[in-house]
This record gives C-alpha cells, sequence and structure tokens, in this order.
C-alpha cells in the first residue's frame, strides 16, 4: 500500500509544483503527474534512507513538493 500512496500523493505533489513553476513550462497533464510522482518517490524514499524524516510525517509531503519542483525545473531547462 505505500508505493500506491506515494504515487497518489505524487500526483498531487505534481499539480503543486507546477502551480509553484513560474512561467510556461510546455508539460501536458501526463508529464507533470509523472514529475510529481518522481518527485514523490525521490523525496519519500531518499529522505527516509537519510534518516531526515519517517513514514507518514507532514516533512514527507513537503519533500516531495521541493523534490517535483527541482526535477519539473531540470525538465523545463532541458526542454528548451
Amino acid at each position: 500500500m505505500g508505493i500506491i500512496y506515494t504515487i497518489l500523493i505524487g500526483l498531487i505533489v505534481g499539480l503543486v509544483a507546477r502551480l509553484l513553476h513560474p512561467g510556461k513550462d510546455g508539460l501536458g497533464l501526463i508529464m507533470t503527474s509523472l514529475v510529481g510522482i518522481a518527485g514523490s518517490l525521490v523525496a519519500t524514499y531518499g529522505g527516509q534512507a537519510l534518516g531526515i524524516y519517517h513514514a507518514g510525517e507532514g516533512a514527507g509531503f513537503i519533500g516531495a513538493v521541493v523534490g517535483a519542483f527541482v526535477i519539473l525545473f531540470v525538465v523545463a531547462r532541458l526542454k528548451k
């Protein structure tokens, strides 16, 4: 159930990151969702592996948004 929950949160995180990212990035809904899922997975498992936070903490959601924002920024720059 943990990975499914992480993917569902990733969909929401992708939308939040896109709202926070200024300007037009030219990514569609599917790519935005994939970026959010990637950010969520990296932040969730990376943050837990580094001992920054534990499963179920609110910091995990914030970390997922930051991770998705960074990935969204990189993808938008590579796309140009």
